[in-house]
């Protein structure tokens, strides 16, 4: 899978030992077949695929996974969601490591189950333990610039704030939260969990993100494919409209063209 000129053009994104063109990250859950999913991540552009391990089954190694339907030239992001204590997480994480998957694993420590909102004293115990062992961990958590600091103490290699709930499709509920994050904080930005539209993905990157990471938006919309490309170019726009520097805003008009020496006209 190459990466098109608009991503050519983009500098490397490099999260430990890994690097990327793109900056769209792109998970396997909730699509209506293999078939649908694998166009739909070839259509993305995505060099990163998110998958729950829990749900592979790695027992008989003869047998099709979703891992088959992945396109080449794609890593696996093994994720350790429905893990509820941060014991789970590391099980999963071992596990993916003694399956040949790697050691490169998203790590989700949930707290609430209604809400699957991170628990942030379980995510900061496994990070530590992990990456003490040599995971390269890219850890979802809040909005929360202070853990999102001490998480990279811990030794996390990105950090994943969520834009809201996970598949709720409300987009960026705060977008200040990710700029203050980008602020505090020298590895990657993912925003992952509750994007729902191209423009959510623009927004994320346009408020610092370095990448999101996209699933449910892609996988439930009318047309997966065709949004996995609307959410390839959204993240491409978002990144150079950050670098190209929006206008500030204003509370008044202002004329986009000179006024001075035009007639009836106050400079």
């Amino acid at each position: 899978m190459g990466a098109d000129t608009a991503y050519a053009e983009m500098p490397q994104l490099k999260i430990g030992s890994y690097s990327f063109s793109s900056r769209l990250f792109v998970g396997t859950g909730k699509y209506a077949n293999l078939e649908v999913m694998r166009e739909a991540l070839e259509a993305s552009g995505t060099e990163l695929v998110t998958v729950a391990l829990r749900r592979v089954n790695l027992k008989n190694p003869g047998e099709p996974t979703i891992l088959d339907a992945i396109p080449p030239g794609c890593t696996v992001l093994p994720n350790t969601a429905g893990c509820y204590t941060a014991e789970e997480a590391m099980q999963v994480a071992h596990l993916a490591r003694a399956a040949n998957i790697g050691t490169l694993i998203k790590l989700e420590v949930i707290g609430d189950q209604s809400l699957l909102w991170p628990d942030p004293v379980g995510t900061l115990k496994a990070t530590e333990q992990l990456a003490r062992e040599g995971f390269t961990v890219m850890v979802y958590t809040t909005p929360d610039p202070v853990l999102a600091k001490h998480l990279e103490e811990a030794g996390a290699q990105a950090i994943m704030p969520l834009g809201s709930p996970i598949g709720s499709g409300q987009g960026v509920l705060d977008v200040r939260q990710i700029e203050r994050i980008r602020a505090r904080v020298r590895v990657p930005v993912v925003v992952d969990a509750g994007l729902g539209s191209p423009a959510d993905a623009a927004m994320a990157m346009e408020a610092g993100a370095d990448a999101v990471l996209v699933n449910t938006a892609i996988a439930q919309a009318k047309n997966p494919v065709l949004m996995a490309r609307a959410m390839r170019e959204a993240v491409i726009a978002g990144y150079w409209g950050r670098e190209a520097g929006r206008i500030p805003r204003r509370d008044d008009a202002q004329p986009s063209s000179p006024v001075e020496g035009m007639p009836h006209v106050r400079a």
